[in-house]
């Protein structure tokens, strides 16, 4: 037996919540963290927006949790919507220590200029301009590089978690380690670890239109639901609403705290006194282009189905150019090197699958089903989000829960690990072409897209699950039959999670949040979260 205070704790990902693990992790003990690709290479500096922080004297935890509950739709678990809250000047503190330049403002509080998103009551986002993801990552990453006990490795992609239930070993259920794909080497590594934090983001990219990385493959989702985790309310995907609709560049994110300040939506429809087309939003929500991602969303859906259009107008042009200059010099920049002077025209957006709110069962230490295995971020399901994710809720769960799952490792004591096998390679072969990976890839993504969208039906989801079924079929016979590779692992989690997506739809009888059934099209007197088992358990 190998003590397991020798082995360091793993961490899969290389985003906000890992690395708020992994800094912390680090002042006691040895840290791997796990990049697929490029270290850079996370869903945290795509984020624009910003970060809560209940900081202003016009607001309050009460406050806060009201509007979470509010935009999840009856489904956010109040206890883990107050706990979130309270630690959020926290979050917001340590990010200021760790040389995160968020934007100033003298008379704000902590001396911070905070900017409101739709579906909040007050001004509470933290942010550093419109590029708030990218602020924070290149400082705590910096962070990482220069700390002793943080091994950063890169290109190094999980493949499937180590477990006594997998080595068929007696007692409880624990995670022993990770299997992992050595890119440049073609060669897969066993990773024993005293803990493992999956903190692996997203799965944007089962959808054929998004607004993530690359990267957001769903990962995490598909390993622990592999291993025997739970996973929860994985029907509800936030389709951001205004994703910018341009041939060169069909995933930049236009952020929502642009229509905070003031930015319309209109239709692309000119009229005379309307040169760029008359707003609709009012006709959907009295909050217009305040209200919450989903009904935004749906709205834009909606007029673009009954106009057959390809996009709307996002319309900026009243906040003056100094203002969009200094408050949004990413969008006004990235919009400018396309032709599109946001200060003078509208901006053409769509919505795209932008956020997962349902994931892997934890509590709010990060824990999951199996012993060992801890969730922060994306993958993770807390309950935090009910059926819809309030706008900057997401990054200040990643530093939560990164904080919380470090600090119920170091108060555990380390169990001994068993010697853990090497991975085994000796009945498979290379694979002769990848036509069958790039296909299957294609086709997936694409049906998610028509029968697992913004508005569903059961025929619809009926129609895709079948479709997944033959896909995961020949997925399992090219997987047992051929080295793995990045895209072919990445294609088995997709529809993986794309069947717990399906699944979790069908067993929604309702519409609720971010779900949309046409045959349900009210929401039911009483509603539950929506639990599957795992395929292990």
């Amino acid at each position: 037996m190998r003590p397991a205070s020798h082995s360091p704790v793993v961490i899969v990902g290389m985003g906000l919540a890992g690395l708020s693990a992994a800094l912390q992790l680090a002042e006691t003990g040895p840290v791997v963290m796990l990049a697929k690709r490029g270290l850079a290479d996370a869903a945290t500096p795509w984020a624009q927006g910003g970060i809560v922080g209940v900081l202003g004297s016009d607001d309050s935890i009460e406050a806060h949790v009201r509007d979470t509950q509010d935009a999840g739709a009856g489904l956010v678990d109040e206890h883990a919507a107050r706990f979130i809250s309270e630690h959020s000047a926290r979050a917001i503190e340590w990010l200021l220590a760790q040389g995160v330049a968020l934007t100033p403002d003298a008379d704000g509080p902590l001396g911070l200029h905070l900017t409101r998103e739709g579906g909040h009551g007050v001004r509470r986002i933290a942010h550093a301009a419109d590029a708030t993801g990218q602020a924070i990552h290149q400082a705590l990453l910096a962070r990482a590089r220069q700390h002793p006990n943080i091994t950063l490795r890169e290109h190094l992609m999980a493949v499937d978690l180590v477990s006594t239930h997998r080595l068929g070993l007696p007692g409880p259920a624990r995670c022993l380690g990770v299997y992992a794909l050595d890119v440049p080497a073609h060669q897969v590594l066993t990773l024993p670890a005293r803990a493992v934090i999956l903190a692996t983001g997203g799965l944007g990219r089962v959808y054929r239109y998004t607004s993530n990385p690359d990267t957001a493959t769903g990962d995490g989702v598909a390993m622990a639901w592999r291993a025997g985790c739970r996973v929860a309310n994985m029907e509800f995907i936030q389709f951001h609403p205004t994703c910018l609709y341009h041939p060169q560049d069909r995933r930049f994110l236009i952020t929502e705290a642009l229509r905070g300040e003031g930015a319309v939506l209109r239709l692309p429809l000119p009229q005379e006194d309307e040169p760029w087309g008359p707003r609709f939003m009012a006709a959907h929500d009295a909050r217009a282009e305040l209200a919450p991602r989903d009904i935004v969303a749906r709205a834009i859906d909606f007029e673009m189905k009954k106009h057959g259009l390809d996009h709307v107008w996002l319309d900026a042009t009243g906040l003056g150019e100094a203002a969009l200059r200094e408050h949004f010099p990413t969008i006004h920049a990235r919009c400018g090197a396309l032709g599109i002077d946001i200060a003078r025209q509208p901006i053409p957006v769509v919505p795209a699958a932008h956020y997962s709110c349902g994931g892997v069962v934890s509590d709010l230490h990060g824990r999951s089903d199996l012993a060992g295995l801890y969730l922060a971020g994306e993958v993770g399901y807390t309950g935090l989000h009910g059926a819809n994710r309030l706008a900057s809720n997401s990054l200040l769960e990643c530093i939560v829960l990164g904080h919380a799952c470090a600090a119920d490792i170091l108060a555990r004591p380390a169990p001994e690990l068993p010697p853990l096998p090497a991975w085994d390679e000796s009945r498979v072969e290379d694979a002769d072409e990848q036509v069958v990976i790039a296909h299957n890839w294609d086709e997936l993504r694409l049906l998610m897209w028509n029968y697992v969208g913004i508005v569903r039906s059961h025929k619809r989801l009926e129609r895709a699950l079948r479709r997944i079924a033959l896909l995961q079929a020949e997925i399992r016979d090219y997987y047992a039959s051929f080295r793995i590779t990045p895209d072919l692992l990445e294609l088995r989690n997709l529809a993986d999670c794309a069947e717990l997506i399906v699944r979790s739809a069908m067993a929604r009888p309702e519409s609720r949040g971010l779900h949309y059934s046409l045959d349900f099209p009210g929401p039911l007197p009483v509603s539950f979260p929506t639990v599957l088992p795992g395929r292990a358990g």
